[in-house]
């Protein structure tokens, strides 16, 4: 049973309607309604009378109601409460990073904010997609630094999450080069489907019109595991150019086709003020803006 799934019935018990419950959890309908049928399947009782309109809920259903409420209430007050001691200090900031970021990006960067802004704390999520975007959204984290493509759009709020684009990368297809023969005949090393890298290359894949087949899925959407897949020969992986930059350069991978350019976004909750995440959210700007800058007058 999934917290979520209580939250759902929650709000549904309250407006009544599958289609606004839906619209305010920020969910499909028909994800919304397979939620609520996993709610009752884990009870084993129907929670929601269908053949009505509006919608109305069951005997059992008014009756789980209050516990279901109170269950919420409960979890979201210790959650907050845990939160809140473990909520970084005024000097300190909390970002939630995509793995591959964490490791080539986030270091370096890091350390030009801390040029500007003096010492900063700082606590890092290294994690996938979905993971990091939960803990900025549900204010457990300050900021997310995350891959863009316009292809795989990130639903945000612009008001509550704003952005900025504080560096850039590429993804492309790379093999190794002691692999024989032509990249078309290799299988491809792909991410889960749902993960952010495994949208943004299945995407690609469909527009250079690559229907390979999949030789392996890596669940974890962990660049770097597939990257050591794709340097012992299994096939044809798509990867962040940063991760790959110094194989290629030395030979150990080789380049097939175009690469697609990604932006490096850092989200911010607008709602954290702390003078810390102030100060990293200003340096980060400038910072960005001195890169841009720098490219110009070399270009």
């Amino acid at each position: 049973m999934e917290l979520k799934w209580l939250e759902d019935f929650v709000v549904l018990a309250r407006t009544g309607s599958f289609s606004r419950s839906a619209e305010e959890r920020h969910v499909t309908q028909s994800a919304f309604s397979r939620r609520i049928r996993a709610l009752e399947a884990w009870l084993g009782v129907a929670l929601v009378d269908r053949s009505t309109y509006p919608t109305t809920l069951t005997a059992a259903g008014r009756a789980f109601r209050e516990t279901a409420e109170e269950s919420v209430r409960m979890l979201q007050g210790s959650r907050d409460s845990l939160q809140a001691e473990a909520r970084p200090s005024q000097g300190s900031v909390s970002v939630a990073a995509l793995h591959t970021l964490a490791l080539t990006f986030f270091p370096r960067w890091f350390r030009q904010i801390e040029a500007r802004t003096g010492p900063l704390g700082s606590r890092l999520l290294s994690d996938d997609f979905h993971t990091c975007i939960q803990a900025l959204a549900e204010g457990g984290y300050d900021f997310f630094l995350t891959f863009h493509h316009p292809g795989v759009p990130i639903l945000l709020d612009p008001d509550l999450f704003p952005h900025r684009v504080v560096g850039g990368d590429s993804l492309v297809a790379v093999r190794a080069t002691s692999v024989p023969g032509e990249a078309s005949s290799l299988p491809v090393l792909a991410y889960a489907p749902n993960s952010f890298l495994g949208r943004l290359s299945s995407l690609v894949r469909a527009q250079a019109g690559r229907a390979l087949p999949i030789a392996h899925v890596n669940e974890n959407a962990m660049a770097d595991a597939l990257k050591a897949m794709a340097l012992e020969g299994h096939g044809l992986a798509w990867l962040p150019g940063s991760i790959v930059a110094r194989d290629l350069a030395e030979g150990r991978l080789v380049a097939v086709g175009a690469e697609t350019p990604l932006e490096i976004r850092l989200y911010r909750n607008a709602a954290h003020r702390r003078g810390a995440t102030s100060a990293l959210w200003e340096a980060a700007g400038a910072l960005a803006d001195e890169t841009m800058r720098d490219r110009n007058e070399a270009g």
